[in-house]
């Protein structure tokens, strides 16, 4: 009996040399995804390195330079002294911003706006949200159309009549009625607790939740108030997230809007008393302290509920 080999192998080694041939076969394919892998690999993280760098550098920058005097501050900005807490470091721009501006004021202003904004608008957003998705009356579908048509209407256009408006308003104070909204609390929170995009993202994520536990509470006797405080608030958390991070940062951000409609220096929220520094002499180490002790809130509520944040951005963007 006659034993078969590969060519050019002598006999006894022909099984082993074939196996070897389909190993390496079977295995450069996968080497090969695997390199290409670690490109990408390598690649999304030098990506990550330059985002950090375009996003984070501005706010180093802004941190140490709030710590240097105002010629040191211009002095380095042709090297990377800039972004170093090197040099002549003091905390005397963080004493000139108290002594320059009632700074305590303006946050308590700023927090309590944001506050009572971000806790009525998740409030009044989805109760419209609820009785467009869940109620289903006749013309809710137009009724939407409507409200998401203001989206593309920018904030700009509508400042000179609601300014108008605001001011025709009644008011109830301490010697009594009176007309006029302006220069009071109500005119910076009121105007911004219905939201278009809050309603929509409530509509969104509401309309993915089986409309079959309303039919089984109703069964029970529930009413509809009962069922979106029992059923569907509960069930909404990452919607709650959503809206409430994306209500907080344009509140504490608001600037036009306080500068036309308040004149009191008490009501101001700490956006506008960046002003304060541009007059008679302008102290770039100040307004760099200023805006480090009005950013330092935002950074750090990122930072704790990060994971949060993404994860209700991403869970609302993905239902419906």
């Amino acid at each position: 009996m006659s034993t078969t080999t590969a060519p050019g192998v002598g006999p006894g080694l022909g099984s082993d040399h074939l196996a070897h041939v389909v190993e390496a076969t079977t295995t450069a394919p996968r080497r090969g995804g695997e390199g290409r892998h670690g490109i990408r690999h390598l690649l999304g993280i030098v990506l990550r390195v330059v985002l950090c760098l375009v996003f984070g550098l501005p706010l180093l920058f802004m941190f140490v330079s709030s710590f240097k005097p105002d010629l040191q501050i211009f002095g380095d900005l042709g090297s990377l002294k800039a972004f170093l807490p090197v040099g002549d470091l003091s905390t005397d721009n963080y004493s000139g911003v108290f002594g320059r501006v009632p700074f305590a004021q303006f946050m308590i202003n700023s927090v309590v706006i944001t506050v009572v904004t971000v806790v009525l608008g998740i409030v009044v957003n989805s109760m419209a949200a609820f009785a467009l998705s869940r109620i289903g009356f006749r013309g809710a579908g137009a009724v939407l159309g409507i409200i998401l048509a203001t989206l593309i209407v920018p904030f700009e256009t509508l400042a000179l009549p609601l300014l108008w408006w605001s001011n025709k308003l009644p008011f109830l104070g301490p010697d009594g009625f009176s007309e006029g909204w302006l220069d009071t609390y109500q005119v910076q929170i009121v105007p911004f607790i219905a939201n278009a995009f809050s309603i929509f993202l409530f509509y969104q994520y509401f309309d993915s939740i089986p409309k079959e536990l309303d039919e089984a509470a109703k069964v029970d006797g529930a009413g509809w108030w009962r069922i979106y405080r029992n059923i569907v608030m509960p069930l909404s958390g990452p919607a709650v997230a959503t809206v409430a991070i994306l209500t907080f940062l344009p509140m504490w951000n608001q600037y036009l809007w306080p500068l036309m409609s308040v004149q009191s220096e008490e009501l101001r929220p700490v956006m506008v008393g960046i002003d304060y520094f541009k007059q008679l002499n302008t102290s770039w180490g100040q307004i760099m302290a200023y805006a480090s002790m009005i950013t330092a809130p935002v950074l750090v509520l990122f930072i704790a509920f990060q994971r949060s944040f993404i994860n209700s951005i991403a869970s609302s963007g993905v239902k419906g």
